[in-house]
């Protein structure tokens, strides 16, 4: 029997031994709380201590504040500078499409000038050797009957001299034809068109004609004080005039 109790207590077997102090317990809280202030102080410590080495303090908050300000001054400025690119490329794009536009104008004038010249060039040949003295001359009369009650007419006239002085005179027109069977002419005025040119002019019109009246010849007159100087004709088909409504 004792054996077994020996062999319990030296074995596995034999009951757990707890060792307890003899500290109360509200001396262990304090000493808890002593451990737990040291180690928040020194944390305190070790925060400050951090600070500093850092450079974290009064001085560096205030370098902060005007570091801050600074930023915002320039990002201002940045905004600015940025408005002012964009009104500089609203002017741009605005003078880019005027010098387009005075490019196109251009391109137009002179499409225009080579125009004239052509045409001034074209006139030159159409004036024959050894032209009259009179310096002015008729070229390229037309005319029709439109719906048998209207006649349009146009020519050019032109000066046959260069360099010669401005021309001022008269356009006459005279029609000869037949009204109801009889023969029948008339002189218009020109439509009241006073003639000046230095090299050439375009003249048209429009005549309004009586019932039944054929047209055959147009003749065309450059007047200068009642003297002709220069005469066209132009000969017509028959067209007779229908009743007016």
């Amino acid at each position: 029997m004792r054996f077994r109790l020996l062999r319990r207590r030296l074995t596995v077997s034999a009951p757990r031994m707890a060792v307890r102090s003899a500290l109360p317990w509200p001396l262990r809280w304090l000493l808890l709380a002593l451990m737990l202030g040291f180690s928040a102080a020194l944390a305190l410590w070790a925060f400050e201590f951090g600070r500093s080495i850092a450079g974290l303090d009064a001085g560096s908050r205030e370098e902060l504040k005007h570091l801050r300000a600074e930023v915002q001054r320039l990002q201002d400025e940045s905004q600015r500078h940025q408005a002012l690119v964009d009104t500089s490329g609203s002017l741009l794009l605005a003078e880019r499409t005027a010098l387009e536009q005075l490019t196109a104008r251009l391109r137009q004038a002179e499409a225009e000038n080579r125009s004239l010249r052509e045409d001034l060039g074209l006139f030159e040949k159409l004036i024959p050797a050894g032209a009259d003295t009179n310096g002015v001359a008729i070229r390229g009369l037309q005319a029709e009957v439109i719906a048998g009650v209207h006649l349009r007419w146009q020519a050019l006239v032109m000066r046959t001299l260069k360099n010669a002085p401005e021309f001022k005179g008269q356009v006459e027109l005279v029609l000869t034809g037949t009204r109801e069977g009889q023969p029948w002419t008339r002189t218009f005025p020109g439509q009241g068109q006073a003639l000046q040119l230095r090299q050439y002019r375009r003249l048209e019109g429009m005549i309004d004609l009586p019932p039944h009246t054929v047209v055959k010849t147009v003749t065309v007159r450059v007047l200068e004080g009642g003297t002709a100087r220069a005469t066209q004709t132009l000969a017509l088909e028959d067209t007779a005039a229908s009743p007016a409504s």
